[in-house]
């Protein structure tokens, strides 16, 4: 018998069914986070569709182009249903979902006061924050404690109280906080112990974010990292993660300027194009662009948003297109924009003969409505990874690297940036899930 193919339809993995309510629980209750938990509502209650969000619009090709074979992705899959949804989250100011979403000025007052009950339920809990860690920001709403072990036993108390308050029978954490100060992996980030000592010892290296996950995966929660921070990305997290099946996903939300590199550097990949340079600036004002003034959380923000380049063109297999290219990102805080950042880029690409080419990319975004939905189908899908058989004991979702601009990846895996190369990732790995034949465009069959 000859060996089966890699893209021949398997057995189906295990995944329990959805049932009962899925609390969400989100650090850091500003725009990104109001924004989604108002368009949640929006779309139950019929006054608005849940554009850019795969999990609810997208569909997944089974089978050949000749069978006609569709589906949407939220029929394919046993994903929650927004109605079983409830929110809860955490912030160091005391306004509730309603007042924060009309403070970050994203949504307009009109949609905000048709939902406006549902959103003032929403009151955040007391934030574990720390200044030396985003310096431009102070709030009194915050916890207090012996150290940081006492802080994250108050967090697993707020996750336990939760779940049972709210009914929910499944919960996932996503974090839409700051941006914190760049922090490299120590040794207090090498095991549990460690970790857990460095706890009790008040450990500089811990940053709060950290707090946060190792809350979560202590109780078996997912964890999402919605922003550049260390946060999941170091060794303790990961054993926590595979030893409580709790999955995890980071990090940074795939938005605005790093969104257009990862669609325009395949092309010019794919098309041997060089690159002499890559200039980009932002210009936004709302309290990440605040945030973000501060030189130790752009830092952090920087090795983000310059990684990808590198990974997606491959200098080293390509010295002649893009050996020592110049990148250069920026970000400016201007108060006026709010949430609708500016993202500009002018890009110096050469071709045949190498004659000089440019583009130029001046992109009007909000910030907010690309973040939202990300969140959404992260929830969603970490929610789905951990009643999957497969992979709730992987710890990295890697699948899920489509919506992050510096995906995590098993130990010793450059991460895959290339947009389009991570969308074929993720539904394949959900074909894969439901025992459905990989499709990997090759086509010869139809010429047979």
């Amino acid at each position: 018998m000859a060996p089966k193919s890699s893209t021949d339809s398997g057995k189906a993995t295990q995944i329990a069914p959805a049932k009962g309510k899925l609390g969400v629980m989100v650090p850091g209750m500003g725009a990104v986070a109001t924004t989604f938990m108002a368009g949640v509502q929006a779309v139950r209650k019929g006054i608005a569709e849940p554009i850019g969000s795969l999990t609810q619009m997208g569909t997944i090709r089974l089978g050949k182009r000749t069978e006609g074979r569709s589906p949407k992705l939220k029929e394919f899959l046993p994903l929650a249903e927004l109605n079983d949804i409830v929110f809860t989250g955490w912030d160091l100011f005391e306004d509730d979902a309603y007042e924060s979403a009309v403070h970050a000025a994203v949504l307009e007052k009109d949609l905000l006061n048709q939902i406006k009950p549902f959103l003032s339920s929403i009151k955040p809990r007391k934030a574990v924050f720390d200044r030396n860690y985003v310096k431009k920001l102070d709030g009194k709403h915050v916890k207090k404690g012996k150290n940081k072990r006492d802080l994250a036993e108050q967090l697993r108390d707020d996750i336990k109280q939760f779940k049972k308050s709210s009914g929910a029978d499944r919960l996932v954490m996503i974090w839409c906080g700051s941006t914190e100060i760049f922090l490299t992996r120590t040794e207090v980030h090498s095991s549990v112990k460690a970790f857990e000592r460095g706890l009790e010892k008040n450990d500089e290296n811990i940053a709060p974010s950290m707090i946060y996950a190792y809350a979560a995966l202590s109780e078996g929660v997912p964890f999402a990292n919605g922003a550049p921070n260390l946060t999941v990305d170091i060794p303790v997290m990961m054993e926590l993660s595979r030893k409580n099946n709790a999955p995890i996903a980071g990090k940074d939300f795939k938005t605005g300027q790093t969104l257009m590199k990862t669609i325009l550097a395949p092309g010019f990949k794919a098309r041997m194009l060089g690159l002499n340079g890559w200039f980009s600036t932002n210009i936004l004002g709302n309290r990440d662009g605040e945030v973000l003034d501060d030189p130790g959380s752009f830092k952090t923000k920087e090795e983000s948003k310059l990684s990808v380049l590198e990974q997606i063109l491959q200098p080293a297999l390509y010295p002649k297109l893009y050996k020592d290219f110049y990148h250069k990102v920026r970000i400016n805080y201007y108060p006026p924009r709010g949430d609708n950042k500016e993202g500009w880029d002018n890009i110096d690409i050469f071709g045949w003969l190498g004659y000089p080419m440019q583009i130029k990319i001046d992109f009007l975004c909000r910030d907010s409505i690309l973040a939202a939905p990300i969140a959404l189908d992260l929830v969603l899908f970490l929610d789905l990874a951990q009643r999957s058989e497969q992979l709730r004991g992987l710890g990295i979702q890697e699948w899920l690297s489509f919506y992050l601009k510096s995906p995590m990846t098993a130990p010793g895996l450059y991460p895959e940036h290339d947009l389009f190369i991570q969308l074929m990732k993720l539904k394949n790995t959900l074909r894969h899930l439901r025992g459905e034949p990989l499709i990997t465009h090759l086509g010869l069959e139809y010429y047979d």
